[in-house]
């Protein structure tokens, strides 16, 4: 497996000692809002204990996505039954509106920039206005981009118990087909979730992982839940990744079509017989 920094600047043989991974592996975990616009994926709201999920059989409550940054989101069942789209993708704010707080002027993550490590990765996060869409719970969008394991910026001395979360071993895996970092995680006390009910990490132990090219956190499972002992039980979620900055029309995220077709169902063409 080639070296797990998206822009292999460092090489696929380079060695890094603990803490130098440790930091690495937090500045992925800020980078998601510059490393891709548009995702295609497929979601679950629970942990997959067991081999990867068969495209002839998808496991229940499996749902598909089509996210186009900033907030433009369209969700389908696996049976291919529209669940979820966005409508409002073009509103545009009044007057009043835009001057009447200051967070109406923040401008969107990729049109401001971050300071970035040597390999490419988000050291520190600037202001901006972040977010992303969300489905079912806040674990979806946390999941989308995860800073909420390592902060806006580094603290500022390492001391224990001074990150939001303390990081085991750092391991390279696949995950369907893709490079991406394992660890497993215990909150501290400087833990803040984007969502307090559905945090990306419980109490204890928490194994995550996270996708090396787009930053995204593509599957979690709480080790020390009580009673996981099949896939339909336990807390986590499982998230594969099909496309990335692929070209999306905004008649994708339109509730009912208005003026294009959908390309992505066979058109028969009857051809009169002679």
């Amino acid at each position: 497996m080639a070296a797990w920094d998206s822009t292999n600047r460092r090489g696929p043989d380079a060695p890094r000692g603990p803490a130098e991974k440790a930091a690495a592996f937090r500045h992925l975990c800020r980078s998601s809002p510059w490393k891709w616009q548009s995702l295609r994926f497929e979601y679950l709201d629970r942990p997959l204990t067991g081999s990867a999920v068969s495209a002839a059989v998808p496991p229940h409550g499996l749902v598909r996505a089509w996210l186009r940054r900033p907030g433009a989101l369209r969700l389908e069942t696996a049976d291919g039954l529209v669940i979820a789209s966005t409508t409002g993708i073009n509103d545009s704010r009044g007057g009043f509106y835009v001057s009447s707080t200051r967070k109406t002027w923040l401008l969107p993550p990729n049109l401001v920039t971050p300071v970035y490590d040597d390999d490419g990765l988000v050291r520190r996060r600037p202001e901006a206005a972040y977010g992303e869409p969300s489905f079912g719970n806040g674990r979806f969008a946390a999941a989308l981009d995860p800073v909420e394991l390592a902060g806006n910026s580094p603290v500022p001395l390492e001391f224990p118990n001074a990150n939001a979360v303390e990081l085991g071993p750092i391991t390279e895996v696949d995950h369907e087909g893709r490079p991406a970092l394992e660890t497993t995680v215990s909150p501290n006390l400087s833990y803040r979730p984007a969502d307090p009910g559905a945090p990306l990490c419980r109490p204890g132990r928490t194994l995550l992982r996270i996708d090396a090219a787009t930053g995204v956190c593509v599957a979690s499972r709480w080790l020390d839940a009580p009673g996981t002992g099949t896939e339909q039980d336990g807390y986590g979620h499982w998230l594969r990744i099909l496309g990335v900055d692929e070209y999306m029309l905004d008649d994708l995220f339109l509730a009912e079509s208005m003026n294009l077709t959908d390309v992505r169902r066979h058109i028969s063409w009857d051809v009169p017989a002679e």
